[in-house]
């Protein structure tokens, strides 16, 4: 049996070949013209398509071994319909402008230098997701027309689905003449592998964890490379005194139950105790109907009794499946301060009437994302118009909100002289 350091170095030696060949094709992406890039996006759509029984067939070999709750097995099922939508993402980020031909900033200094700020791929971004294994395709697709090369790594328990996808991303580099080692697959599912890749200093450029609370932890702990951080989505929706009810009913249920294990999904509902008698009773009934339990504050479960009164941990808690936690505050400052509290600073939500409450919480709020009077399971990059989005950054730095190809991009600077020195 091999040693625990023989595997360590197995992996990193894996991981380094990688990103050897991932840089070689970074640079080759960088100076490739925006028709190739796009041909290899609408080619792998294509090839999406033509590869669909072979894809569900590795998934259900996923399935088949996949523990999990329901919400889980959402994640990680793929049928027609999402391997379609897959490729419609392709071709929806092809259609876009190119992120690299634009000029940021551009000014003329006294003594005749122009210098103009111009975007420039990341470079090698390493990917480590779980679950969902059409994430893989996103991820593929933004880096490519960004002009950047992926390592992915994707769950164990999405192994054979991931390998499928990526054959079929790896047919659309090839038909347009691209090098196929810009999207590369870990082959292994072995721990080790994702810790050689968070130790690749020096040979990958960032690390992007999209996961459950424990990767992203284990990666921000362990990383000796950049990371732009996926948190949980402890998202709330804050239904104010002057909101339509009708308007509160619909988005609530979308909001917590369109797709219950997305991180777009709310978690948590703060309803203002002026309407909690009158509206509460109905939204509780609403989400019954769709099959959703709930964690209740003391207020909450005394205009309802029926409610599971909430743990204080319950309003730290992504339940990413069918469960609510319900809070009755006392305004919007209240609201607030929940959301301060227990909040990721992912996606929130206020349902309102009075422009002026709406615009102080958006103000107030630090969250990547929040919305008025509408669901926040619009957090989401191709609900943005970014054709898809590689996670959804949470963190204070480079970027916010779904990343897409302007986030998958730093800057340089370009002077051109006359002939200038510097006294």
């Amino acid at each position: 049996m091999p040693s625990m350091n023989a595997d360590t170095d197995m992996n990193a030696a894996a991981v380094k070949a990688a990103a050897a060949l991932a840089r070689a094709a970074a640079g080759t992406l960088a100076r490739s013209s925006l028709k190739a890039r796009n041909q290899a996006l609408l080619a792998a759509a294509e090839a999406l398509i033509a590869a669909t029984p072979e894809i569900i067939a590795a998934n259900q070999r996923d399935l088949a071994t996949a523990t999990g709750t329901a919400a889980f097995q959402d994640r990680l099922l793929l049928n027609p319909a999402r391997i379609a939508a897959m490729a419609a993402g392709l071709r929806e980020i092809a259609a876009l402008p190119d992120p690299l031909a634009r000029v940021l900033a551009e000014w003329t200094r006294p003594n005749g230098m122009a210098i103009s700020r111009v975007p420039q791929p990341i470079g090698v971004i390493g990917m480590i997701y779980e679950s969902r294994p059409n994430v893989g395709a996103d991820a593929a697709a933004l880096a490519i027309k960004s002009g950047n090369a992926i390592l992915l790594r994707g769950g164990s328990e999405s192994f054979h689905s991931g390998n499928a996808i990526n054959a079929a991303i790896t047919a659309g580099l090839r038909a347009a003449g691209l090098p196929e080692a810009a999207v590369q697959i870990a082959e292994t599912t072995d721990r080790g592998y994702v810790a050689a890749m968070l130790a690749a200093s020096g040979l990958i450029d960032l690390i992007i964890p999209r996961g459950g609370r424990s990767l992203v932890e284990r990666v921000q702990r362990e990383a000796r490379v950049p990371v732009l951080a996926h948190a949980e989505g402890l998202n709330h929706t804050y239904i104010q005194e002057k909101a339509d009810f009708a308007m509160a009913r619909n988005i609530l249920a979308n909001a917590k139950m369109r797709r219950t294990g997305v991180c777009g999904a709310t978690e948590t509902l703060l309803i203002d105790r002026a309407i909690a008698a009158d509206l509460l009773p109905a939204l509780i009934d609403d989400l019954a109907a769709l099959g959703c339990d709930f964690r209740a504050d003391a207020t909450a479960c005394a205009i309802v009794p029926s409610l599971t009164p909430a743990r204080e941990t319950d309003f730290d808690t992504e339940w990413l499946d069918a469960v609510l936690n319900v809070a009755v505050v006392d305004g919007v400052d209240q609201a607030i301060a929940h959301i301060a509290a227990h909040g990721s600073e992912h996606t929130d939500a206020i349902i309102t009437e009075d422009a002026d409450t709406a615009e102080h919480f958006l103000k107030s709020i630090s969250s990547a994302v929040g919305l008025w009077n509408a669901s926040t399971q619009f957090c989401d990059g191709g609900e943005f118009g970014f054709g898809g989005e590689i996670g959804i950054a949470t963190g204070h730095v480079h970027a916010r909100g779904p990343v897409g190809l302007e986030q998958l991009t730093t800057f340089r600077y370009i002077i051109r002289g006359t002939g200038q020195v510097r006294a």
